[in-house]
């Protein structure tokens, strides 16, 4: 082969031995066997290091104690079989001095440390990476681990929220925080994914609820109860050894997201699409406002009507905007305060629309046959929505499900539920305070109305694109609508 040839390599992965040319020296052997031996401490050290990882890694004490041993054998019998490389290499060096480098018998060695260890199923992929192999046995372990499709019912108090769901990337949101709890109780089976997550609706930042709620698979103390839990009837003595949900979550909960009730359901429930009904209260001060002329109103929404100008429109992904109002209700909470008496509007409804809740709300006082006819009035005039704060979901109805919960842990709800209406009272009282230290003011001299100052009537003011009209425009963007129909949108 002439001198400027580069040899051809007939095996692509396997390296080549070193061409020292026929007037060059051989290696020096001593340099050689240095060499290899202190790669051969190196790879002693790595064994320990892995070794030490294998024994203290969590993920390794329960489903892998019987792969331990076989590790540990593989390891030790790796480190020997390179010991013995060293060995034969010691008295055979000079005569294989040109035909294996010290490289190609440390790759081997490292080689066949990675095959061993990837072959018992230690280290899958990177060695080093035990987060992935954690997750990976973790993951194993849990879905060996008897468990049942429950829904839980969940009150929570929305001001610190950003709402209830996680998806705004925004936090905190109430579904975070349950799922923190779920995962810090070790009640979750595998992800929110795998654990077939569901809720019944979402409600927007400063929203607060007292019966929302979901569905998922959570880790049980029963034996073979499967996924589908009509399948058989438990007896009262198995119920009692059940898992206590409410008990436990609420031991790990803000003290402003309740666990209230828990209920087994079949596998193919969806806290969304199962639910029957719906149903809201909003709380006000009565000031001067005309209640008759509110129920007045309130009753032209009952019945199937098509609510786009009772909402934020999502033309993107919703096309039809008919919802069905079953109740709408104003009743007092004979509660007065500062010579102001509370009331509250109860809103049932098979789904909502996008914001519909507190559109309706804020219109309650105007023009509700125009807005309704929407033949009339394709396109909403611009209005402020009602606050958010005095919004409840105060209830979401289903089919054949009862919610229980144990007596010790209704109790606990009950005593802090108490305990936090005091405070509140408290923080009442010092406000109530403060308001009895200003000055009176003087109403000697009223001042002009500054209410209807610059009002502008409801039809009069300027209007939003219609629903034709924006989804023109997201066709011409070529913007896909995610889905036809949406049952139940933030309120």
């Amino acid at each position: 082969m002439a001198a400027s040839e580069e040899p051809t390599r007939s095996d692509p992965g396997r390296p080549m031995p070193p061409s020292n040319g026929p007037d060059l020296p051989p290696p020096d052997s001593q340099s050689l066997l240095r060499s290899l031996r202190m790669r051969l401490d190196e790879l002693e050290k790595e064994n320990e290091r892995l070794r030490s990882r294998l024994f203290n890694c969590r993920c390794s004490k329960a489903e892998d104690a019987a792969i331990r041993p076989i590790a540990a054998a593989s390891l030790d019998e790796t480190i020997r079989g390179a010991k013995r490389c060293e060995e034969i290499h010691a008295t055979k060096v000079s005569e294989h001095s040109q035909s294996f480098s010290s490289d190609h018998l440390l790759n081997s060695s490292i080689n066949s440390v990675e095959v061993k260890t990837q072959t018992v199923g230690l280290f899958p992929g990177n060695s080093s990476d035990c987060g992935e192999r954690e997750t990976s046995c973790t993951s194993r372990i849990i879905n060996r681990c008897s468990k049942r499709y429950i829904a839980l019912k969940i009150m929570y108090f929305s001001q610190r929220f950003y709402g209830f769901a996680s998806e705004a990337q925004m936090e905190p949101t109430v579904e975070s925080e349950i799922f923190k709890a779920l995962e810090r109780t070790k009640l979750l089976v595998g992800n929110k994914e795998e654990s077939r997550y569901s809720r019944c609706g979402r409600t927007d930042k400063g929203v607060s609820s007292t019966g929302q709620v979901i569905s998922l698979y959570l880790r049980s103390n029963l034996k073979d109860i499967g996924g589908n839990s009509t399948e058989r009837k438990n007896s009262a003595s198995e119920e009692k050894c059940e898992i206590d949900y409410v008990r436990v979550l609420n031991r790990v909960l803000p003290k402003d997201i309740r666990v209230i009730g828990w209920c087994p359901v079949p596998a193919d429930f969806h806290a969304r699409f199962g639910c029957l009904s719906r149903e809201y209260r909003y709380f006000f001060w009565k000031r001067n406002l005309d209640i008759l002329k509110m129920q007045e109103a309130a009753a032209k929404f009952i019945g199937e009507h098509d609510f786009r100008n009772f909402c934020k429109m999502d033309a993107a992904n919703v096309s039809n905007y008919r919802r069905k109002i079953t109740n709408f209700n104003i009743s007092s909470c004979n509660e007065r305060s500062n010579d102001d008496e509370l009331w509250a509007v109860t809103i049932k409804g098979s789904a909502f629309l996008w914001h519909q809740v507190r559109c309706m709300i804020a219109v309650l006082f105007m023009i509700v046959d125009a807005l309704l006819d929407t033949s009339k009035t394709p396109r909403k005039p611009q209005y402020n929505m009602a606050p958010e704060l005095p919004l409840v979901l105060r209830s979401c109805e289903f089919e054949n499900i009862s919610f229980t919960c144990s007596l010790e842990a209704s109790k606990a709800v009950t005593e802090h539920l108490r305990s936090e209406y005091h405070n509140y009272m408290l923080q009442a009282a010092i406000h109530n305070e403060a308001l009895g230290c200003l000055c009176s003011p003087d109403n000697s001299s009223p001042e002009p109305d500054r209410k209807n100052r610059g009002h502008i009537p409801l039809l009069l003011r300027q209007t939003e694109p219609s629903y034709e009209e924006r989804l023109a425009k997201f066709n011409a963007k070529g913007i896909r609508r995610r889905s036809s129909v949406s049952s139940s949108g933030n309120v």
